[in-house]
Parts: structure tokens; C-alpha cells; sequence
């Protein structure tokens, strides 16, 4: 046997080994349902997009059910400049008028939602694009205003909070073997049409599909400890402590605020994880280690 083939069999040994290794966790997620949310790098980023959407259809075919839940921030903020429109934060959330929502609308449930769902049937799988307007995934409330940093109260138009999901239309699409692709958008009592964070939106899918993971797709590492370091898990009681001293600040407070509240309605674990890294899902779900920072449930265990 030359080298070659002794370098292509040690190869060969090694896939049949992260193979078997896989297959306990296989089976322990088979028929549960995992919402993704679905942003940052590995949105953008061509090569990351494809590998996500390989990640997504490799685990319905192991019987995963996935939920894809994403957002689109940079893209909203490309088309709103190219059309002349200003935008405004308040604390972190897009002050959406009539006009703006129009766009967002059109970014979200559009150009982004069906690329989404081109690129998992393109790698073989059955995904269908949702926005919460359809089938009224998505009941939505209005935001009250909020306070801003320089004093006063700030109305953020049409911005909502998820008040309802349809969780039998999600189950409908999963017993099916569909792929839900869902744009966080949401529909108010009287057909108002609301824009909502994407990581909230998929913190409530969770919950109420009563899901077994949550993933949270992120372009950092996950949560960092003091001194830099990646905090591999964390209970709910580590999580706030750590909000309450300091160690988690900035924008990653609301995103494990989201954790918390998702594994506080039942859901076992939430993980904030990097989407930079190629297979990240399946680094996550598949094997011993993952690669972010997950968040357990007080009463979760396995």
C-alpha cells in the first residue's frame, strides 16, 4: 500500500470515527425540535450560508426537527440608506415608522426569507419561508415607549413582542419533514404589522414548540468570562449573577436574557454559539464539546 492510500484510509478511519462518536447524540435529539437563530457571519458570508444550510438539512435527515428563525439588521440598514430613509436606535431597537416598515417587510419576509429557503433546498432539503403574518404565526403586541439615555420617553412605532405563536401550524410542518423558515415579523390585533428582534422572536418559537435546544448564532465566541475567557455553560443562577456584577455587558445582556427566558418556559437548554465556525450546529448538537455557551434550564439534565 503506498502512502497515499495509507494517508487516504487513516482519513477514511477518522470520518468513521467522528461518525460513530456522533451517533449517541444522533440519537438523543431524534423527533425533538432545535430552533435556530439564524444571523451575523454565517448569513453573509457565501461559503458559511451553504454550510448552514447543509448543517440544517443533515440534521432533518437524522430526524431533527429545526426551526430557522432569522434576522437581517445590516441588510435593512443597506436598503433604508440606498432609498434615502433615516433610521433611528433607541436602546438598541429600530424606531420603525409606516414608511420603515414597509422595507423592513420587504427585506425580511423578501430578499432575505426566500434566499434562506433557496439555499437548504438547494442542499436538499424541503424548507418553507414564513413570515408571522402567515397562518398568524406570529400574534404580535405593541412595544410600550422607552426610555432614552439623554431623559424622556421614546415611541418605537412598529415594534412588537411576540404575544402568541402558532405552535400547531410549526408541529404541522415538522410531521411533514418541512424546514420552517420564519422572518420576524408579526401581526397585531387589528392586522397591524410589527417589526420584532429576531432573537426575541425565536426565544418565543422555542418556548412554545417547547423545544429541546435553542441555538443562538452570534459572531463571538459566546459568554466571556472576566478575563476573556469562553464560559462553556452556565446555569440560570451563574446567568444573572453575571448580568447583576458586570461580567456580561453591552449587547450580549439581552441575547442571554433571551436564554434565560426561553429555558424559564420549558425549553432544556439555550446555546450562544459562533457562526463564524464552519459546521457550528453540528459541533454544537453532535459531539461532547460544542462550541459556545450554554444555558441550562435549573431542573434540565443530559
Amino acid at each position: 500500500m503506498s502512502a497515499k492510500d495509507i494517508g487516504k484510509t487513516k482519513d477514511f478511519l477518522r470520518t468513521a470515527k467522528v461518525l460513530s462518536e456522533a451517533v449517541p447524540y444522533i440519537r438523543r435529539y431524534a423527533g425533538s425540535t432545535v430552533v435556530v437563530k439564524f444571523g451575523g457571519h454565517a448569513m453573509v458570508e457565501p461559503e458559511l450560508a451553504s454550510l448552514f444550510a447543509q448543517d440544517i438539512v443533515l440534521m432533518r435527515q437524522v430526524g431533527v426537527h429545526p426551526i430557522i428563525v432569522h434576522g437581517g439588521g445590516p441588510q435593512i440598514d443597506q436598503m433604508l440608506k440606498r432609498l434615502a430613509i433615516k433610521s433611528e436606535f433607541v436602546d438598541g431597537l429600530r424606531v420603525t415608522t409606516p414608511e420603515t416598515m414597509q422595507i423592513v417587510e420587504m427585506v425580511l419576509a423578501g430578499a432575505i426569507n426566500k434566499e434562506v429557503v433557496s439555499q437548504i433546498n438547494q442542499a436538499g432539503g424541503c424548507a418553507i419561508g414564513l413570515s408571522g403574518k402567515d397562518g398568524a404565526l406570529i400574534r404580535a403586541r405593541k412595544l410600550p415607549p422607552v426610555q432614552r439615555k439623554g431623559g424622556g420617553e421614546a415611541d418605537l412605532g412598529l415594534v412588537g413582542h411576540p404575544a402568541k405563536i402558532n405552535a400547531a401550524m410549526l408541529a404541522s410542518f415538522a410531521q411533514t419533514g418541512i424546514v420552517p423558515v420564519i422572518a420576524p415579523i408579526g401581526v397585531g390585533e387589528n392586522g397591524e404589522t410589527y417589526n420584532i428582534n429576531a432573537d426575541t422572536v425565536a426565544g418565543a418559537v422555542a418556548a412554545a414548540t417547547r423545544a429541546k435546544r435553542m441555538l443562538m448564532l452570534t459572531d463571538v465566541a459566546g459568554v466571556l468570562d472576566g478575563a476573556g475567557e469562553l464560559i462553556p455553560e452556565m446555569s440560570e443562577a451563574e446567568a444573572k449573577k453575571a448580568i447583576a456584577d458586570g461580567t456580561i455587558t453591552g449587547g450580549m445582556i439581552p441575547k442571554v436574557q433571551t436564554c434565560l427566558d426561553a429555558v424559564a418556559s420549558g425549553v432544556e437548554a439555550a446555546v450562544i454559539l459562533d457562526g463564524r465556525i464552519p459546521h457550528a450546529l453540528l459541533l454544537e448538537i453532535f459531539t461532547a464539546h460544542g462550541v459556545g455557551t450554554l444555558i441550562r434550564a435549573a431542573h434540565a439534565g443530559g
